[in-house]
């Protein structure tokens, strides 16, 4: 076999050793940091922003969970954009459950662009009281110092935005295990990695909180109409305004419920081909952090070069070594223990290189019931069904 073949799969495979290293790191050191909890604390009123369309798994737990929050003001503004919403009846129940909290429920057809969730958003504004503003997605739950932790960071002036990550819970079925598996071993780790190098320039959909004065500088809601990645360019907006984006030491929960491998993957290519469009030489570089698959192809290599079977094997064994101690550490790591399966990691991995090959041949989304094309930074428009 060509010697420079067998360099340049080694360095491929050495490179994904030092990038798992690095993440594993990170985790622990944001652990760490989770342990030091919130410093400083800030009282001003916040209101809170529940999009929603339809039933989610646990809806209502995910949903009451905001209403039990340990802060002293606070709003929350429920949206739908159907009347027929099954979610109205959900949040009419918990407006009588929880009197002394004050919740609105806002109903509107209106459709400003072709990021529906966005167009909900901008509909719900009118019932916004309050000049800190927090947007969270209707699968998360939280504990009761959530609020606190997320807009702690608003002491600093210079802060215009917050975020912070979020873990994967999977309640029952294979695939809801390996869509856990996904956010707690891959998105979880690598979105630390950069984090390592300067303050973001992004922010994270399942959870962000921004100065109302801030939005309505770069054109509030309707200036995110036509993005599908609208958590990525409301951070790119705060951060192109001269405002600093801050994440916060607090990780949301998100309860995953997939009916099925098919759902999984559609889910999964949304993600990819949304990170693709708005990172897309970043998202090139990515399989460097396929580290299985990449050992695989180290291992054969050298099968090939060596004619020793010991050659294929120790790749990998150092491979699922330090995948075990990356999901280990993540686990420990999230208060809410995430998802813990390592018997899961080979077939994780290798579905997650299936998922990141397939996302380079096409352009187009499912998001719910729409299809959407995906064009440059994400800029979406819907297809006829």
């Amino acid at each position: 076999m060509n010697d420079i073949l067998v360099y340049a799969t080694l360095a491929l495979f050495a490179a994904s050793l030092g990038y798992a290293l690095f993440a594993l790191a990170r985790v622990v050191r944001f652990g760490r940091r989770l342990q030091r909890g919130v410093t400083g604390h800030v009282t001003a009123p916040v209101t809170l922003l529940k999009p929603l369309c339809g039933l989610e798994p646990e809806f209502a737990d995910n949903l009451r969970s905001f209403c039990r929050q340990d802060y002293a003001t606070y709003q929350i503004v429920f949206g739908v954009r159907d009347p027929a919403d099954p979610a109205i009846a959900v949040v009419k129940a918990l407006q009588a459950e929880f009197p002394d909290r004050d919740i609105a429920l806002v109903v509107h057809e209106k459709i400003i662009g072709a990021n529906f969730k966005v167009s909900n958003l901008a509909n719900m504004m009118a019932a916004a009281k309050h000049d800190l503003l927090v947007i969270s997605d209707s699968d998360m739950r939280v504990k009761p110092h959530y609020i606190d932790a997320l807009v702690a960071p608003f002491r600093r002036p210079e802060v215009g935005a917050t975020t912070c990550l979020y873990s994967g819970t999977a309640r029952s079925g294979f695939a809801s295990r390996l869509g856990a598996m996904f956010i707690n071993d891959w998105f979880f780790p690598s979105s630390l990695i950069p984090l390592s190098f300067g303050e973001p320039d992004f922010c994270f959909g399942a959870t962000m909180a921004i100065r109302r004065n801030v939005l309505d500088s770069f054109g509030g809601f309707p200036a995110l109409a036509d993005y599908i990645a609208d958590d990525y360019m409301l951070g790119q907006m705060t951060h192109r305004a001269g405002h600093k984006i801050a994440v916060a030491p607090y990780i949301i929960e998100n309860v995953i419920e997939e009916n099925g491998l098919k759902s999984l993957f559609f889910h999964e290519i949304r993600w990819a081909r949304t990170i693709r469009s708005v990172q897309p030489v970043g998202y090139a570089f990515s399989f460097i952090t396929d580290l299985v698959p990449l050992s695989v192809i180290a291992g054969l290599t050298l099968w090939e070069a060596t004619d020793s079977l010991g050659f294929f094997a120790l790749p990998l064994a150092i491979a699922l070594i330090l995948r075990y101690a990356v999901h280990h550490i993540v686990a420990v790591t999230q208060p809410s223990g995430g998802t813990y399966a390592p018997w899961l990691i080979f077939v994780r991995d290798f579905f997650t290189l299936a998922v990141r090959i397939c996302s380079f041949f096409g352009s187009t989304v499912r998001w719910r019931a729409e299809t959407m094309v995906l064009e440059r930074d994400s800029v979406s428009h819907n297809t006829p069904r």
